[in-house]
């Protein structure tokens, strides 16, 4: 899928609109496996083929300013017995491309005109 100017591809709106309802049920930061996840058990599924492609989506949207990230504080993990988990918050730019995503979603689909083809 090539990439429009100033869009996101279907997966990074779907990071940003779950990462907004994780939020709105009172998360405030989430992890990769977390959103997998999540993605998963909606019906999202067929965007996440891999988690390379969900952490290189994550690394994208982090550049653009949509999410921030933090390694957690390493005595959580130590205390539980587990790996690190690198931290995701989305920003309020990040919540404005979920708004923006869930509009489009709610508008009804737009006929495309038909190209006329010039009599010869």
């Amino acid at each position: 899928m090539r990439r429009k100017p100033g869009q996101l591809v279907p997966l990074e709106r779907t990071i940003c609109v779950t990462a907004a309802r994780l939020r709105r049920r009172g998360g405030i930061d989430f992890y990769g496996y977390e959103i997998a996840k999540t993605l998963a058990d909606a019906e999202d599924r067929p965007l996440l083929t891999a988690f390379g492609t969900l952490y290189r989506a994550l690394g994208r949207l982090e550049d653009m300013g949509l999410l921030e990230s933090r390694w957690e504080d390493p005595e959580i993990p130590a205390r539980e017995n587990r790996p690190g988990r690198r931290l995701y918050t989305l920003t309020a730019a990040g919540e404005a491309a979920a708004d923006h995503a869930l509009n489009l979603a709610t508008q009804p689909a737009r006929k495309r005109a038909r190209r006329r083809l010039a009599p010869a």
